[in-house]
């Protein structure tokens, strides 16, 4: 039995060596220490190294469009080195200019040429023209040469996707063909064999005024996930399930739980991880940030598919492990810490609430006077610490015209901001963007904390968001333990 005990031992600590977290929502980090800057991306392996790459969107502080398209690579989708710019914007002209919309970028691999290709939607900064972009390069990192700008068999295009199938090798690209009354359709079109035009319509979704359209495929079916067209903000991604990618799809359904706005995401991609022991989906949407969208999020999550029912579940887990050799993930457990018991000031204080942990939850978080604060434990290192809140801004607010998205001609605020400090140290104010959410409806945001061994004090204040100094009602905290090769016997005790 001791032996036993050792050989498990050794493989929980060769596991957590092995171990790549995955945190949907947080502020992601590549190796240099920046920012990972590329939304609404696609994922393309590299042919000769099997190594991952990511291209999407590079946004700066106070533009909106034109920053080009950044190239970054991972050999486990959690690590992430920057390749710069594989698109970069050239001033004048007349498709990727820095005033020009660059949007959804997709690299595929084409055989026939043996280059990779970027698709993305091409447009002015009016949306007048509704064009598919083409640029190649015989490196999948880049840098990548303008092609040409299309419009699909005389087609208008707007968000775009692409997919291929694994079992026929044929690439398809997605695209919806605009907001007018006559636009409201999402087409399925398959290339042609080197990739370099569509050139036959497979399928129209018909009417739905859908748009960030992608496709994942299992060994019997096809999913195509899309979201509604409500702009930067959230909304209930919806799946369509056929046996063939000619049809029949059938009707749409919820990937999420209602009211959680698929956990205040857009859809734009998903990956299929073919691992030795199994076969994993994921989904990899957008947190948009409307105020700052250099500061959006990236949410990938694990997709739980049953083909018997022929049912597709987006999961939500604060931090899993993913493993993109066997394909196997788990989520991380974490020590929940709830609102009932914290130490209260100022004006804020528990109201009853059945949705909330205990029938409890705290709000009247407004300023540095009236704030929470939580006693934790530790473990001297950097930690992830999840926030769960519900931010009612869609009530709105007396005679205040913000916040009001379920009234006629209202509006979103998108999120509130809370500031955390921990242990006191207010010369280190670490802050905490809130997303809204439903009525009753409790989402988490992550933020990564330092804390000493033993016991901290974190307390949660508000911070100005544009209208108000109120912070999100607060219902409890998850603290992770920290991401490390090796962990204490007492770490497993507490987190598990």
């Amino acid at each position: 039995m001791a032996l036993f005990r050792l050989i498990n031992l050794a493989s929980i600590l060769a596991a957590c060596v092995n171990a790549k977290w995955i945190v949907p929502g947080a502020r992601w980090l590549d190796t240099d220490g920046n920012i990972f800057n590329a939304h609404a991306g696609g994922l393309c392996v590299d042919r000769d190294s099997g190594r991952f790459y990511w291209f999407g969107e590079y946004k700066v502080e106070g533009q909106v469009e034109g920053g080009g398209i950044s190239v970054y690579s991972s050999d486990d989708l959690a690590t992430w080195e920057s390749h710069g710019l594989a698109l970069e914007p050239i001033e004048g002209h007349s498709y990727i200019s820095p005033h020009n919309r660059i949007q959804r970028p997709k690299v595929i691999y084409s055989e026939e040429t043996g280059q990779y290709h970027m698709w993305w939607h091409a447009d002015d900064d009016n949306y007048s023209l509704l064009l598919q972009g083409l640029a190649t390069s015989d490196n999948i990192a880049g840098p990548y040469k303008f092609v040409d700008a299309t419009s699909p068999l005389g087609n208008w295009s707007q968000d775009f996707g692409a997919f291929t199938d694994f079992k026929t090798g044929r690439s398809y690209a997605l695209y919806s063909n605009g907001d007018t009354v006559e636009g409201r359709d999402v087409y399925l079109s398959r290339f042609n064999e080197n990739a370099t035009a569509v050139e036959e319509v497979t399928y129209r979704f018909p009417k739905y005024d859908f748009e960030a359209p992608t496709i994942l495929q299992t060994e019997r079916s096809y999913y195509a996930l899309m979201s509604h067209k409500t702009g930067y903000r959230p909304n209930n991604v919806v799946a369509m399930r056929a046996d063939s990618l000619e049809g029949p799809w059938s009707q749409p359904f919820f990937v999420a739980p209602a009211y959680t706005r698929t956990f205040s995401t857009q859809s734009g991609f998903s990956w299929r991880i073919d691992g030795t022991r199994k076969t994993t989906y994921l989904y990899m949407g957008d947190q948009w940030d409307m105020n700052s969208l250099w500061e959006s999020r990236n949410v990938w999550l694990p997709i739980e598919i049953d083909e018997r029912e022929g049912s597709l579940e987006v999961v939500w887990h604060d931090i899993y492990d993913l493993d993109v050799k066997t394909g196997e993930w788990k989520p991380i457990k974490g020590k929940t810490y709830i609102s009932k018991d914290v130490n209260l000031a100022g004006e804020a204080h528990l109201q009853e609430a059945r949705f909330g942990s205990e029938n409890r939850i705290a709000t009247g978080i407004y300023g540095n006077d009236s704030t929470i604060t939580f006693t934790v434990q530790g473990q001297d290192a950097e930690q992830w610490v999840s926030f769960y809140h519900q931010n009612i801004d869609d009530m709105g607010f007396g005679d205040q015209p913000m916040g009001q998205p379920d009234r006629i001609n209202g509006t979103w605020q998108l999120r509130r901001v809370s500031s955390v400090v921990v242990n006191g140290d207010t010369d280190n104010v670490h802050t905490l963007y809130q997303k809204d959410t439903h009525k009753g409806i409790i989402l988490s945001t992550p933020l990564l904390l330092p804390l000493k061994k033993g016991s901290n004090t974190i307390t949660v204040g508000g911070l100005y968001n544009g209208f108000d100094y109120k912070g999100a009602d607060l219902d409890r905290i998850v603290v992770y333990p920290p991401e490390k090769a090796k962990r204490s016997f007492w770490d497993r005790i507490v987190y598990g």
